[in-house]
């Protein structure tokens, strides 16, 4: 008899029978409200009319066309659908199947166009779990423990996470940027650097929003020293944040995206956009795989985009952000030090009275909501951050609903 690795843990004690928006029904009968989406993947909640509907179309037509071998037109119109809402000039797109592909795609990109062997990430970053993607990841080391050598040619540098350090936002702005110059004098040179490769918002690492000044000072240095500038959109785009893509809070122009979770919402597809110029530079034969653009899940974006676009969802994620935030701060207890994100990307740092982080209280905090019926998931290096990760489609009533829980597990704890 077979079963699933030991390795593998649930964050909640939940098994799914269904899901409907933003619930989750147990096969014990219960309902949940879901503030995990799938780690942000379930963008239209779950099992959207459109979507279910999309998909089993598609199914009975074509479910598998690899795209090297034949085309098919779920993928075409796909491309042509992800044009109008892409960042200007980004006209081309190479489609895989996982956010780890994706990093993986961009980074051999970046390397072939410049003929550079470094890349540059930043502190908490995380990019994956394949041998590339875990070397660029710094959100924590479970990620890329046991599995040495890692890559080479990947550098760190600070991110501002200003209450990491405790200063203020433009104290750790500076501190970093300042950092990042010197990394270029001591470990890697400009014309050694490829790419910088960043999140507009950490996402393993602790939900902590960059800001305009640190990603026009990376975007500065880009250009004077033909450095490419990647932004990891893969839990930040798709209007998870209040914009349709995260790097539009900070008025920055990237060389290439990558993109995955809310694009197809729950089927998998990832993928990198970057100019036709910018593209055409990866070497022949360096992009491809047998279920890149898969007929279905492309089919299921299609409908997500159609959805994320009628139901005015980018909108709405920036409105229940508000709501969502304001309402997590009001709520905050002593036990929480802080209180941070963008659109529904919301977390709540706990920490013990001398400042230090509190895993123990995040994670009883995290469990006491799901017994509540709010599922959450924590994150940070310490994992003592509780996120709230919403489907797009949540409702004022719902994030109410969500906060009233939320307020009761801090006062149980």
């Amino acid at each position: 008899m077979s079963e699933l690795s030991p390795v593998l843990k649930q964050a909640t004690p939940v098994t799914v029978d269904h899901g409907e928006g933003c619930y989750l029904y147990g096969t014990d009968g219960r309902r949940y409200l879901d503030f995990t989406a799938g780690i942000g993947v379930t963008s239209t909640g779950h099992c959207h009319p459109r979507v279910v509907e999309a998909a089993r179309a598609q199914v009975g037509s074509l479910i598998h066309g690899q795209y090297t071998t034949v085309m098919h037109r779920p993928l075409l119109e796909l491309t042509e659908k992800l044009g109008t809402v892409l960042p200007a000039g980004l006209n081309s797109l190479f489609f895989a199947n996982s956010g780890s592909e994706a990093i993986e795609s961009a980074l051999r990109l970046v390397r072939q166009a410049t003929g550079r062997p470094n890349v540059i990430v930043f502190h908490g970053g995380f990019h994956g779990r394949t041998v590339a993607a875990a070397t660029m990841t710094t959100s924590g080391t479970r990620f890329s423990a046991g599995f040495s050598p890692l890559m080479g040619g990947v550098h760190v540098a600070p991110f501002p996470t200003a209450y990491r350090y405790g200063w203020s936002e433009e104290q750790a702005t500076e501190f970093a940027l300042r950092e990042l110059d010197y990394l270029f004098q001591t470990l890697s040179a400009p014309a050694e650097t490829a790419a910088f490769i960043v999140e507009p918002v950490l996402g393993e690492g602790g939900y902590i929003p960059g800001n305009t000044a640190f990603f026009q000072g990376l975007r500065e240095r880009a250009d004077r020293h033909g450095i490419l500038l990647v932004f990891d959109e893969i839990q930040t785009g798709f209007g998870r944040t209040g914009k349709f893509f995260g790097h539009q809070h900070f008025d920055v122009r990237p060389d290439v995206i990558t993109i995955a979770k809310g694009l197809a919402s729950g089927f998998p597809l990832s993928g990198i956009a970057a100019s036709e110029e910018l593209m055409s530079k990866a070497w022949p034969g360096s992009q491809g795989g047998t279920y890149g653009g898969n007929a279905v899940a492309c089919a299921a974006a299609i409908a997500t985009l159609e959805v994320i676009e009628s139901e005015g969802l980018v909108d709405n994620a920036a409105v229940r952000g508000r709501q969502l935030i304001e309402g997590v701060r009001k709520a905050a207890t002593g036990a929480v030090g802080d209180v941070r994100g963008l659109g529904l990307l919301v977390g709540s740092e706990f920490t013990t009275p001398a400042g230090e982080p509190d895993t123990a209280t995040a994670s009883a905090a995290q469990r006491l909501a799901a017994e509540k019926g709010l599922l959450l998931l924590t994150c940070g290096a310490y994992s003592n951050v509780v996120r709230m990760i919403p489907p797009l489609v949540v409702s004022e009533s719902q994030v109410d609903d969500a906060l009233a829980l939320w307020s009761d597990v801090l006062d149980e704890i």
